[in-house]
């Protein structure tokens, strides 16, 4: 199973021999614990649920904490599940290792957040002439008709929250890999603002 939860540092750049230039994201990735194996006879689906980052004890539910003394685990602030089977066993750790260079990956996070923007800023819009006495730079227009249907359809592109969604970057290259200091470097960027949680998986 090649999945890992980390946080994103930031963005840097790496030299070749013969001069080129890569941008890549380094992401401290892992270790992360086996807390939990997911059978179709118990839960409906196979699944394997890993956890990342540590936490003080009294920031966690005592639920939360049962769950993760059953499988042997220090208090761990996040959980996620890959549906994959592998030959893993709770209490098993992954680590950068589990990647090489020149794995592709997919790396989930939530986006930075906008705040509320406009229709240019949001989806784009070209926007009315720029001259004086135009009265329409910016504004998004006609939104709907009169009588017939009277109303404003859904899904219409309008102003509003913009960024701080949950987004997948796939086809994302491994350039890189530390195994001594857990770091992933991925070609390219991925969504969140930096030390924000991301799921890399293979």
């Amino acid at each position: 199973m090649k999945a890992l939860l980390g946080t994103k540092v930031g963005m840097t750049q790496l030299f070749g021999e013969d001069g080129t230039v890569t941008s890549v994201t380094v992401i401290q990735a892992g270790p992360c614990v086996v807390t939990q194996k997911k059978t179709v006879a118990n839960e409906g689906y196979v699944a394997t649920q890993i956890a990342y980052g540590d936490v003080k004890p009294k920031r966690l539910t005592r639920p939360e904490l049962g769950h993760l003394k059953k499988a042997g685990a220090d208090p761990k602030k996040h959980l996620a599940e890959v549906r994959a089977q592998d030959d893993l066993a709770v209490g098993d750790e992954i680590t950068v290792e589990v990647f090489e260079a020149g794995d592709e990956v997919k790396v989930t996070g939530v986006s930075k957040g906008k705040g509320f923007q406009g229709v240019i800023k949001r989806h784009g819009f070209s926007g009315g002439p720029g001259g004086h006495g135009s009265r329409f730079h910016r504004a998004p227009g006609s939104i709907g008709a009169s009588a017939d249907p009277a109303r404003v359809f859904p899904g219409t592109r309008l102003p509003g929250q913009m960024g701080n969604v949950r987004v997948t970057q796939s086809g994302l290259t491994v350039v890189a890999t530390d195994r001594e200091r857990n770091l992933l470097l991925v070609k390219g960027s991925v969504p969140g603002s930096k030390g924000s949680l991301v799921f890399v998986r293979g």
